[in-house]
Parts: structure tokens; sequence; C-alpha cells
């Protein structure tokens, strides 16, 4: 496992070092100071499996330069560090394709949890995040009303349509692996965000964290 940590200030990527040895003691942990680093060593090692990712570098805006990275490099996984811990902050690195958001003031136990998710192909967002999502929808329906995506009236094409967005596809690559048009996939993208009362793909993912639905993984290929 190849592993690169984009972080300006030496003790914090020093600090990764050991965090990642305990998630696997084979992983070969790269490290970068700023957005040229970065670029070198990404094109040196296309066989990185994952980015931990400052948003504030010196040379760089963080987000663009996830916007770039996810373009560049579909097939590796980005997860953001970083000292700003806001909703706002958490859904615009989900929108640009981060795979997680994690705090740089968690605890190195919940950063390991965090990187396991993300390996076994979850997204993880900061509790303090679901919790202030929570506590904005207790208002909107009775406690516990909602334990599936059939409580929503969401089609198990639709759930399948929602797992793929988990996974951060897009409506083209959702066409293909589920075999169907644009304008249906479009249709059940629409009925999903009304269900779930979100106006993105990346509310979606933090409501359906906030629901904690457990979600198909390899959705089936049928024609309607």
């Amino acid at each position: 496992m190849k592993i690169l940590v984009v972080d300006d200030h030496t003790l914090i990527r020093e600090a990764m070092h050991g965090v990642l040895r305990k998630l696997t003691r084979d992983a070969v942990v790269l490290e970068a100071s700023d957005y040229a680093q970065t670029m070198e060593a990404v094109a040196s090692h296309p066989d990185i499996n994952l980015i931990l990712l400052d948003l504030l570098l010196p040379d760089r805006d963080g987000f663009s330069m996830l916007a770039e990275l996810r373009e560049r490099n579909p097939t590796m996984s980005v997860v953001v560090m970083s000292a700003v811990q806001d909703r706002a902050n958490v859904i615009k690195a989900l929108e640009l394709g981060a795979m997680g958001y994690i705090p740089k003031s968690a605890r190195h136990e919940v950063m390991l949890s965090a990187l396991q998710l993300v390996f076994a192909g979850g997204i993880y967002i900061p509790p303090e995040i679901l919790a202030r999502e929570h506590l904005s929808h207790t208002a909107q329906r009775p406690p516990g009303a909602i334990v599936s995506p059939a409580d929503l009236g969401l089609t198990d094409r639709q759930r399948d349509v929602l797992a793929l967005i988990m996974q951060h596809k897009n409506n083209k690559s959702i066409c293909q692996i589920l075999n169907l048009a644009e304008p249906t996939v479009k249709n059940h993208v629409t009925a999903i965000f009304k269900a779930l009362k979100v106006a993105s793909r990346a509310e979606a993912v933090i409501a359906v964290n906030e629901l904690d639905w457990k979600l198909p993984a390899t959705p089936s290929k049928l024609s309607h």
C-alpha cells in the first residue's frame, strides 16, 4: 500500500507515519509539502492508493488541488485532513470527490478508524458534522421514523443509484454500471434528492451517513 501525505508542516507528516504504519505494516509513506512536490510524487508513483491532503498549502488552494488530483487520477482516493472543520468545507470537499474529511484535531485512533472505513469503501464524515445534520433534521420527522430507503419511498433501483452516488460515480458511470439511459438516471437522482431533502450529491452522502444506511456495494445490472 502506497500513501502520500501532503502537508506543509513537518511534524504533521511525521505524526502520520505512525498512524499509517498501524493501518498496515507494509505501508509505503511518501511526503509532499506543496503542490509542486505533490504532482511530482503522483507522476513518479502512479500506483499511489491514497492521498492525505491538507487544504492550506503555501502554493495552491487545497480545493482546486483536490479537483485536479481527482480529475487526473480518478483511481487514487483522496482524503482531506484539515484544521478547519465546518459543514460548508466538508460538503465542498465531498462534492470535489474526497472520500473523507478528517480534522487534524482528531485522535490517532479516530484517524485510523476513518482510514479503515475509506479503504473498506466507505466515506468518512466527522461525527460532529453528522450530529449537526441530525439536529437539523430532528424536527422534520418523528424519532426513528426512517430506518430504510424504502421508508422514504425509494425503489430498489433508486437505492442502487444512491449506492453508486456514495462511491462518487457520476451519471455517465451509473448509466454504464446499471445499464440505464441517462434520462432515467437523472430522474432517479432527482427523486433521491427530493426524498432525502437535499440539493447535492455531497448533502446526500451526509444524509445517508446520518441515517446509517447500509447500501449494496455491487448493484445488479437491470434494464429498468
